[in-house]
């Protein structure tokens, strides 16, 4: 046991991370048109704006609130708050984004597995990456409670940020996740393997999203008017009448 627990989360996940930026790299390289999302607003829109904003803004939100919230050295924001205070506004914050995620991310695959037109052209990779997106999710929201319980001790917290804070700098401690309740296990190693399939999967596409932003600094394309070099008109005699 004590080899699979520092495997998994002292090995797995630069595994996960490797796959997930070179896999990205390969696949937009070598299958350039198959880097989109699949849209299927064509063939039916009902459910599909509601879901999709609610799934979209709330991903948003739990990614970027993960990925500052945890690898933010704790020094740094306990000028401004304390930890129970950080906690506190991670679960509140975290629960209302992450229920309106489910609810669209719910609309979203309610509407591709019952609708027979949407899911006779959907990829099974397709079905398959949201069914673990709403698993992913469904544990997270089961976390709440106990995070809530924590906020007076805010020692888990602490402990799973400083695990993920040492592999962003090559310093992995597979100690610290010991003894942490299994589904905050459950939902880190889960989070770790959708990494792994995103370069296989329509995720890619979020890649695009972000890359859109680079158009906020592109220069101003100069466009001049072409002068068409046109003869100039001849005088013709007009015909009487």
């Amino acid at each position: 046991m004590n080899t699979l627990h520092n495997f998994t989360f002292n090995v797995y996940p630069y595994i996960c991370l490797a796959v997930f930026f070179m896999g990205s790299l390969a696949r937009f390289d070598r299958d350039q048109y198959t880097w989109k999302s699949d849209s299927s607003q064509l063939l039916r829109q009902g459910q599909l704006r509601l879901g999709s904003n609610l799934f979209h803004g709330g991903i948003l939100f739990l990614f970027f609130g993960h990925l500052f919230g945890q690898l933010t050295p704790h020094w740094l924001y306990e000028m401004a708050v304390t930890a129970s205070q950080k906690q506190l506004l991670a679960v509140v914050a975290g629960g209302v984004a992450g229920g309106l995620c489910f609810i669209g991310l719910t609309l979203l695959l309610h509407r591709r597995l019952f609708d027979p037109r949407i899911r006779l052209t959907s990829h099974r990779t397709d079905i398959a990456i949201l069914v673990i997106l709403w698993v992913q999710l469904a544990i997270g929201l089961s976390t709440l409670p106990s995070s809530l319980h924590h906020v007076s001790e805010p020692t888990t917290m602490l402990r799973l940020a400083e695990y993920l804070q040492g592999i962003a700098l090559f310093q992995p401690n597979a100690a610290l996740v010991a003894g942490i309740e299994w589904h905050f296990q459950v939902h880190m190693v889960l989070g770790m393997t959708i990494f792994l399939l995103f370069p296989f999967s329509r995720l890619v596409h979020v890649w695009s999203g972000f890359g859109t932003v680079a158009y906020l600094f592109r220069p101003y394309q100069m466009v001049r008017a072409r002068r068409l070099n046109v003869p100039a008109r001849q005088n013709l005699p007009r015909r009487a009448g």
